[in-house]
């Protein structure tokens, strides 16, 4: 059958260039078409051009280009949505294809919160990589909501992360628990106080993650906040547990850590935990998957390893605090 016999729709992806497909997926998530130039390693005209063709292609305006503003419209997002799932599947065909090896080989991308610390987790890696040599791994760090959205897309084998809600369209298991303390740095007034009551936090400034709204995987801080009548408002934000840690130190209010991550800086006499000291927040650490990607025997491998594993676990065990 020609193409030109076709319907319109139909001979669509015959006459595309796929290429701009990918140069539109990096012009999202660069923010504009000079950065993803940049990035492309191409000029900014070029960009621009291949942007308008693809407009041209599908009948659409796809972003809003004006001297001091970029934006994305619907069916921009809707086609970039589409553009990282193609992405995906891409990214998976050296491993996918790689079958006639005797070894197990093929490559893990993780995507992960900050600052994931479990002794559970970093055995069953230790026990894989001694097993299968030659597999390869990349760990790329993003806040929560990225992760859970990269491995929805596709763009990761697994995600590491906290969850405001269960995904429908995801597997997810807990990886681990963890309980979140109030801390305060050696820089602060209470850190050499011989007794702190939970009266005395009244007021504090405070510095707080990102994800502690309403809604989020870590409101319960902010409502432990709230009843022990902290500061109205935070002096510092970051969505990185490594950065809330150092704006703590740095005595820029007290904030919340995990008891076991903290552990380490009070041991050294760095941090100092403060009250309350039970019905402390507790939070969940998910390993999620996307039952709809196409597992390599690397990636399906090391999920069968973390279930098994998991599973001679208790949960009460890989309660951390």
């Amino acid at each position: 059958m020609k193409s030109m016999s076709l319907p319109q729709q139909q001979r669509f992806p015959w006459n595309l260039d796929w290429n701009l497909l990918r140069t539109f997926m990096v012009v999202v998530e660069q923010g504009g078409i000079s950065k993803a130039a940049d990035f492309l390693g191409l000029k900014q005209p070029t960009v621009s051009a291949a942007l308008k063709r693809l407009e041209h292609a599908t009948g659409k305006q796809l972003a809003v280009r004006k001297p001091n503003e970029f934006a994305i419209t619907r069916p921009g997002q809707a086609l970039y949505t589409e553009c990282a799932n193609i992405f995906g599947t891409i990214s998976q065909l050296p491993s996918l294809l790689d079958v006639n090896r005797v070894e197990l080989r093929g490559h893990l991308s993780i995507a992960i919160t900050s600052s994931v610390i479990s002794d559970h987790f970093n055995e069953i890696l230790s026990k894989f990589a001694k097993a299968h040599p030659h597999v390869t791994y990349s760990f790329s760090v993003h806040e929560s909501e990225d992760v859970e959205t990269m491995v929805n897309q596709n763009r990761a084998s697994f995600g590491i992360c906290l969850l405001s809600k269960m995904p429908r369209n995801l597997n997810h298991v807990i990886l681990y628990r963890e309980f979140f303390g109030l801390y305060c740095g050696e820089r602060h007034p209470m850190f050499a106080a011989e007794k702190i009551c939970p009266k005395d936090l009244e007021g504090e400034p405070f510095v707080a993650f990102q994800t502690e709204a309403e809604g989020g995987p870590l409101y319960a801080i902010s409502r432990l906040r709230a009843r022990l009548g902290l500061a109205t408002s935070w002096r510092g934000v970051s969505s990185s547990l490594n950065e809330i840690r150092r704006l703590i130190l740095a005595n820029v209010g007290i904030g919340a850590l995990p008891l076991h991550v903290a552990k380490q800086d009070v041991d050294a006499g760095k941090l100092r935990q403060l009250p309350p000291y039970d019905e402390l927040p507790m939070v969940n650490i998910y390993l999620i998957t996307n039952p709809a990607r196409r597992q390599s025997d690397a990636e399906s491998e090391f999920l069968s390893a973390c279930k098994a594993e998991l599973d001679t676990i208790d949960i009460a065990e890989r309660t951390y605090g």
